[in-house]
């Protein structure tokens, strides 16, 4: 028991002080804020050099170290398949009396809202019809069904069981060593097997401080995308120019309704928002469903499952590939994006998922919301490639091959009925998720900083969620969205490593458990 849990007169909060109101957790709070202000400071002064070191920095990241994130990616994957059919699976996240907290549907959608959100908005529509127009492995765009076929394995590689496993994996050791070993809720618990008391020394806060980073930077990324496709919108319905100034006004503005969630806390707030967001996602779905290419939405859902499971092998494997473009540009990207957002949803799924099996988490954290992404890629992304292969329509496909992203899913709505209808509902499914992600962040940085602590003062809360907006415009003056993504690749690196070892931690600590028949 000794190399897994901590000596009982152990005090989460014994290295916390109270200073003007903010419970820091010395000196990660302090590195933390001092380091993001600074760099919020130097990206406002010189956004020309900023724009160009960002602009350097993505490509050399993705091409020097792609064998690393798509290496720890499919460890990943198959970490959490082992979890599954191992007898570790059995063990119940908080004990063998624990009972989960909330609904089936209830945490569906506070995991999916926080996991894919704005993601899925962005680029519902864009990637199928990239990956169509330009498939990867040397499929030849020519042959349509082909390129349509492997169009939507690509998506689905790049939003099925690979980010799912990411966010699993910190989730999972998270809700186990808080849960069931009684741990504080913050990463560098997870990292108790093998560091032991050293864990609440510099380690353990070099950890905790990168995980902060990772979270800022990767949430930074996905609110500029929003707030990309949400002017973009606003633009393409009331003539309302998408500028930098209306860019940062719409941050600005998310970012004070966010704060208004994060004071009414995780049930108040959060779980509100997210359910709110999986009835509007439903409905717009629904919709595109009903009055899109039914019968080529629903042949496409299984037929996509099908051509994803075929490719997956040939998708995950980096060497000796041809397509350097797809693998740098797109998945080295992806994994880092969701390598950087890890510790953000993975400590927000481990907060809902308290009294779970460790095998019934694992396969509705991978299975649920994969099969969700699927539908949702092929619904979108479907109907666009349909509209352009059986109706002639270039709407999408003008947008994609003129990089005009942020507009791609009202330019899909353009051929449907009610188009403005469906685009304001994606307008406010934007903002919706927009917010969700910005308040649960906020809640996750602000439980890491405390220490592992998911009542720290309100006034650290308003600190980090007022940060997370300043970051994200910051990023957007100085560089656009190659700054955005650089930024999350740069963070997601080093967490990538942290992760892998972090597996290993998660083993000996259910295989000491088990051992306990606890």
């Amino acid at each position: 028991m000794s190399d897994i849990v901590p000596d009982s007169d152990f005090e989460p909060g014994q290295h916390n002080v109270q200073i003007m109101g903010l419970d820091v957790h010395n000196p990660v709070f302090f590195v933390s804020a001092v380091l993001i202000v600074g760099f919020v400071i130097l990206v406002l002064m010189f956004p020309a050099g900023s724009a160009e070191f960002f602009g350097d920095l993505r490509p050399w990241l993705t091409s020097t170290f792609d064998w690393v994130f798509m290496g720890a990616a499919n460890i990943f994957v198959l970490f959490c398949l082992f979890l599954v059919v191992s007898p570790l699976g059995r063990i119940r996240l908080g004990g063998k009396d624990a009972r989960p907290e909330y609904s089936y549907t209830g945490w569906f959608a506070m995991l999916f809202a926080a996991g894919m959100g704005i993601g899925l908005m962005f680029f519902g529509v864009l990637e199928p019809v990239n990956h169509f127009l330009s498939p990867p492995l040397g499929v030849d765009p020519a042959d349509t069904e082909a390129a349509m076929s492997m169009g939507m394995a690509a998506t689905i590689f790049h939003w099925g069981l690979h980010p799912w496993a990411i966010y699993a994996v910190i989730a999972l050791a998270l809700a186990f060593f808080t849960y069931s070993r009684g741990l504080p809720l913050t990463i560098r618990s997870a990292f108790y097997p093998i560091l032991g008391e050293r864990v609440w020394g510099w380690p353990g806060h070099v950890i905790d401080t990168l995980a902060v980073f990772a979270t800022l930077f990767g949430l930074a990324t996905s609110l500029g995308f929003g707030a990309e496709q949400a002017s973009a919108g606003l633009d393409y319905l009331f003539g309302i120019p998408a500028t930098d100034l209306t860019k940062i006004i719409l941050i600005a503005g998310i970012t004070a309704v966010a704060l208004l969630s994060v004071l009414a806390g995780l049930d108040g707030g959060v779980k509100r928002l997210s359910e709110l967001n999986m009835v509007l996602a439903l409905i717009l779905m629904l919709f595109v469903i009903v009055v899109g290419p039914t019968l080529f939405i629903i042949s496409g859902f299984f037929n996509g499952l099908v051509d994803y499971a075929v490719a997956l092998p040939e998708l995950s494997n980096w060497v000796g590939r041809d397509d350097t473009g797809f693998m740098h540009g797109w998945t080295t990207f992806y994994w880092a994006w969701w390598i950087s957002w890890s510790p953000f949803v993975g400590m927000f799924i481990a907060r809902v998922s308290k009294g779970r099996t460790v095998r019934e988490f694992i396969i509705c954290v991978l299975i649920v919301p994969t099969i969700a992404c699927v539908l949702w890629m092929n619904v979108f992304g479907g109907t666009a490639i349909w509209q352009h292969v059986e109706n002639g329509y270039g709407g999408v496909v003008d947008t994609v091959t003129n990089w005009q992203p942020e507009l791609s899913l009202f330019k899909m709505a353009e051929a449907l009925p009610l188009t403005n209808v469906v685009s304001f509902i994606g307008i406010v499914l934007v903002i919706v998720f927009f917010v969700t992600s910005s308040d649960s962040g906020s809640l996750v940085i602000d439980t890491i900083t405390a220490g592992g602590k998911i009542d720290a003062p309100v006034a650290q809360r308003v600190f980090w969620c007022v940060f997370e907006g300043l970051v994200a415009i910051t990023l957007l003056l100085g560089g656009g969205l190659g700054s955005l993504q650089a930024a999350a690749i740069a963070t997601g690196f080093p967490f990538a490593i942290i992760m892998v070892v972090m597996c290993y931690c998660i083993y000996r600590g259910l295989s000491a458990e088990r051992k306990l028949g606890l």
